[in-house]
């Protein structure tokens, strides 16, 4: 595929451990657990955390966290939210006809980093950090009886949401708006300021917060 064709359709760790828990289609917290009223720990307590290994064990040396996988509906959709939206880019898409289902790779890369070679963009791809992968079953955006994927936020509870840091929480929330996001959060709903959560076209969370707005929970609880 041409790079332009393909442009064309074109903290989560610490934010999870952080973010508010809302029951479905509201904005009433669950209780939060007494260990996240805590204040944050100092550097060599957060280290000593039980069943934290401190010392790495040089076999990990090169290990990237590089995606984090959703599976969606429809791609035309997810994709317009995704680079139009929120800003991504998409960097490689892969499609398996045998077992029918496509992967689209989205990131916040440079245009030009992006090699034009299939290949040598796919293995350039897959070295990115922190990249989405959004995976389409052939058939599910047609489909009248498919009923949709689980989000994880109601029971049974597993996964939570992702983030994205902005310069700014309100005017990303006021474009939004804007947009028509769906929101679960907005900036000043709950105890937690200037942090919101909107809604992916598949229901999923995404989280948009501010890096120094974060200084706050440092200080929580004390």
């Amino acid at each position: 595929m041409p790079l332009a064709s393909l442009c064309n359709t074109s903290r989560v760790a610490a934010a999870r451990a952080w973010a508010p828990r809302y029951r479905p289609g509201t904005c009433a917290p669950f209780r939060r657990h007494p260990c996240r009223q805590h204040a944050m720990a100092s550097l060599a307590e957060l280290q000593s955390t039980p069943g934290v290994c401190a010392n790495q064990d040089p076999a990990t040396q090169g290990f990237v966290f590089q995606q984090t996988m959703f599976r969606i509906r429809d791609p035309v959709k997810s994709l317009d939210f995704y680079t139009r939206v929120l800003g991504m880019r998409l960097l490689a898409k892969l499609d398996f006809p045998d077992m029918k289902f496509s992967l689209y790779f989205l990131g916040y890369e440079d245009l030009e980093d992006i090699p034009e070679d299939a290949g040598d963009r796919t293995v350039w791809m897959f070295r990115q950090k922190a990249c989405l992968e959004l995976t389409h079953n052939w058939g599910t955006e047609s489909d009248p009886n498919f009923a949709g994927y689980h989000n994880g936020n109601s029971d049974p509870r597993g996964f939570g949401h992702i983030g994205f840091s902005v310069p700014d929480v309100y005017a990303a929330c006021k474009r939004f708006e804007e947009l028509g996001v769906e929101f679960q959060k907005k900036p000043d709903d709950g105890k937690m300021k200037g942090l919101a959560f909107i809604r992916d076209p598949d229901g999923y969370w995404i989280e948009i917060l501010n890096a120094e707005n974060s200084r706050q929970f440092a200080t929580w609880g004390k």
